[in-house]
């Protein structure tokens, strides 16, 4: 039987979203063409009204393009990818932590628990003070992996886009744990000897979200500085940040998180107009206040059976729902169509009015977006989101597989999701991204993009060598 429920709802959002110009053409028809000519000839204006008139539209013109935001592209960007001599497989992973934790294999246990739900393949990378045994988290060897994965990712985008360094406006890094002095920003500064009116800027301590954070202060300092270009570097530091402890909480991100890093060059310049990849459309940021309770981010629980699981902690996931609902409450009147819009009023009021158990109506986003990257953070932060906002498999195929094979790269999870869109040929002219990003805090931020010309598959980056393999089957529960 056809499917007329959504018949239905395709012929009301069709309807409601182009009503003014439906209303229009109704009238158009109504009056008829020899009714249109009389009311035509009716008009009579002088030369003072023409005048008068034709000054006042300039005026009004010259006002609303004086006032207009500036235009914000991102003209291309490039992932670090990790040498394969990185590569840490889960039964190295955990043979080392045995090796490290001998005296503590409750929390080996407890390791391996997670790394079998995690999400994560046998391809994900850490940095070389990791690999020994014991770990070696000195200054040296932390600020050798920023110069590594920060010089790497820039090295790479400034082969893509042709780009001097000398042409560098603004430059923005973040990396939420390692804050060395002198700066990265700094670091960066003096690698690529920048402009001495170069305005840098070091984030730190922001968490996963910060890769947008950035992006909003990029687009900030753009609107204000014409003529620019900004290159913002996000990354996380994995070396000084490898717990040896019995915190099991702590003990998570050993399992997680993974090198990566992310350059973008991001410009106001009308010359990048035509050739750059996407144009910013809206950046929003929104925090919710958390306890210390919401950063124990896992518990154990034991089923009817007596079998011990693992799962994100109510609290955090609370916290994080609560920072996604404000994220979604700002952005959905901007980039939603008034259909999906009016379904949500209606249904707002109805619960309100009539009957508070009503269940809310979820917009659907899919009317508004063509992809989505969500930020890799785990396998249960990729599953709630699917579920609260009612996407499909092939909807944040983007995110599992980004988690899959890089693992949780923090800030830059969200650039190596785009690229693997990209690198299956998805990415079309027109078609619009959601980037949501998650963070300590608790913050929810998110950016929407629109891409200006169908992207050709690329032959680099850090999917050419896999992209065909992907995707792949990801098991509930890998048994190691």
């Amino acid at each position: 039987m056809p499917d007329f429920s959504s018949s239905v709802k395709l012929g009301y959002q069709y309807l409601v979203n182009h009503i003014l110009m439906a209303a229009l053409v109704l009238e158009i028809l109504r009056l008829g063409p020899q009714e249109i000519l009389n009311l035509l000839n009716s008009l009579h204006f002088n030369l003072v009204q023409i005048l008068c008139s034709s000054f006042f539209i300039i005026f009004v013109a010259t006002v609303y393009f004086m006032s207009k935001p500036r235009s914000i592209y991102l003209v291309d960007y490039a992932c670090y990818k990790p040498p394969v001599t990185f590569r840490v497989p889960s039964a190295t992973f955990l043979e080392h932590s045995k090796l490290i934790l001998s005296n503590n294999l409750k929390s080996v246990e407890f390791q391996k628990r997670i790394i079998e739900r995690s999400g994560l393949g046998e391809e994900t990378c850490l940095p070389p003070a990791t690999h020994y045994i014991p770990p070696t988290p000195t200054i040296e060897s932390s600020r050798g992996e920023a110069e590594l994965v920060i010089f790497s990712a820039m090295d790479s985008l400034f082969n893509k886009t042709g780009l001097n360094p000398k042409d560098i406006d603004i430059l923005i890094v973040n990396c939420s744990l390692f804050s060395p002095t002198p700066s990265l920003s700094a670091m960066v500064i003096n690698k690529y000897k920048l402009r001495s009116n170069v305005k840098s800027f070091n984030l730190s301590g922001m968490g996963c979200s910060a890769g947008l954070i950035s992006i909003h202060l990029a687009r900030d300092l753009l609107q204000l500085h014409p003529n620019c270009n900004a290159v913002v570097a996000s990354t996380e530091i994995i070396t000084p940040n490898h717990y040896h402890g019995k915190e099991r909480a702590m003990l998570v991100p050993n399992c997680l998180f993974r090198m990566g890093g992310a350059a973008i060059l991001l410009s106001n310049r009308r010359s990048e107009r035509r050739h750059a990849k996407y144009r910013l459309v809206h950046v929003v940021r929104t925090h919710k206040g958390a306890d210390d309770k919401a950063y124990r981010c896992v518990f154990e629980e034991e089923d009817k059976e007596g079998n011990v699981g693992i799962s994100l902690s109510k609290d955090l996931m609370a916290i994080a729902g609560e920072a996604l609902k404000s994220n979604i409450t700002t952005i959905g009147p901007l980039v939603l169509p008034a259909s999906e819009q009016l379904l949500f009023l209606a249904t707002l009021i109805g619960r309100k009015i009539f009957n508070p158990k009503w269940k809310p109506y979820i917009p659907d986003f899919k009317q508004a977006f063509e992809h989505f990257c969500i930020h890799a953070g785990g396998r249960a932060v990729i599953d709630e989101l699917q579920k609260n906002l009612q996407l499909s498999a092939e909807d944040v195929e983007a995110s599992r597989m980004a988690l899959h094979r890089f693992g949780n790269t923090s800030s830059s999870s969200l650039w190596y999701e785009m690229s693997y869109i990209e690198s299956k040929g998805r990415m079309k002219r027109g078609d619009r991204v959601w980037q949501i990003a998650f963070g300590s805090g608790f913050k929810c931020n998110s950016a929407v993009w629109k891409c200006n010309r169908t992207i050709k598959t690329p032959t680099d980056g850090p999917w050419a060598d896999c992209i065909d393999r992907y995707p792949v089957h990801i098991p509930q529960v890998v048994k190691l």
